[in-house]
């Protein structure tokens, strides 16, 4: 069977396709474990090349409808995670590149793999920036009414709605994920309003300052990137009869706030005798503006209840960052 990952030169999906060329196989559209014979990378660019045989990077704008169709190609069976994505700050600054990128290039994998005649799996990467205002509650669950208010909120709340659709028609078998902020990402801090959750663990450790843009004492939903990963494979091998009419499914997560993050990396550093470089306060309007309209707390027990994994503490998923990319 064969593969594509949208987004697949960013973080999460460079760590997918990883864990899926380790993994093997995956259901196809026999019903069965099927061995994965070409993963289709599709991204703007790709930083670091993957050296496997069986993965083929395309280079291409996600908005254009011709480059997607081409990637996705026409093998039945072929299963896609849709990862490719405009980030929350961006969307705020630039509606109509969001509109674009998010909304058009979603319905754009969406009918890409509608044209496969509903073999397909699709799993599309959603967030929980589909929630805000008035109807958010403490903690939100998948029941929560979707009133995003933002436009990144806004263009994924859509695409789950498509996502639902596209299956309910038997275009495809499709699942969303909504996904909670996913620490620690390595890198440097990008555009995305919710970057200071990596921030304020990431740098500390490599001995840097982190300029927090938000209050001490926001609460904000935090999970793994290997928890997410395992949980997008977890969600497609998921049997289509364990859905509702709601085929979105939100991840469990750990509510953290900054003054929480520092006492683990605290703890951390004394166990390796690191010196850590200080979190200091950099307020700014937009940032917690946006942060604001976000969940301080999300229910998981649904994906739980399907086989999804919990993540484990935060000092672990600090740990696994460590692990995976090290530190200074």
């Amino acid at each position: 069977m064969n593969v594509i990952i949208t987004g697949g030169g960013g973080f999460l999906g460079s760590q997918l396709c990883r864990k899926l060329l380790t993994v093997g196989e995956l259901t196809g559209a026999s019903g069965g474990k099927e061995p994965i014979d070409e993963i289709v990378l599709l991204d703007a660019c790709f930083p670091k090349p993957v050296e496997d045989p069986r993965v083929r990077m395309v280079a291409g704008d996600i908005s254009d409808r011709d480059v997607v169709h081409a990637a996705v190609g026409v093998v039945p069976g072929t299963s896609v995670f849709h990862l490719a994505s405009m980030v929350s700050g961006e969307c705020e600054l630039r509606f109509d590149d969001a509109m674009r990128v998010n909304l058009d290039g979603g319905r754009n994998v969406f009918e890409a793999a509608r044209a496969l005649k509903g073999t397909s799996r699709v799993v599309f990467a959603s967030s929980i920036a589909c929630f805000g205002g008035e109807a958010m509650e403490n903690p939100n669950t998948d029941r929560t009414k979707l009133t995003p208010q933002t436009t990144y909120g806004m263009t994924k709340a859509m695409c789950e709605l498509m996502v639902n659709d596209y299956s309910r028609k038997g275009f495809f078998d499709g699942r969303s994920v909504r996904l909670p902020t996913v620490i620690v990402r390595p890198g440097k801090p990008n555009a995305a309003a919710s970057s200071w959750a990596s921030g304020m663990f990431r740098e500390p450790l490599n001995g840097e300052t982190c300029l927090l843009p938000v209050r001490r004492s926001q609460r904000h939903p935090m999970t793994g990137y290997r928890t997410v990963v395992e949980s997008m494979i977890a969600l497609h091998e998921i049997p289509a009869d364990r859905f509702s009419d709601d085929r979105a499914v939100g991840l469990p997560a750990h509510s953290v706030t900054p003054a929480i993050a520092q006492m683990v990396i605290a703890e951390i550093a004394k166990e390796r005798g690191v010196v850590l470089g200080p979190i200091e306060d950099a307020f700014e309007e937009r940032i917690q503006s946006i942060v604001d309209n976000w969940p301080v707390a999300v229910d998981g027990r649904r994906a739980v209840a399907l086989g999804l994994p919990h993540p484990p503490s935060v000092k672990h998923l600090v740990e696994q960052y460590l692990e995976d990319f090290g530190q200074r």
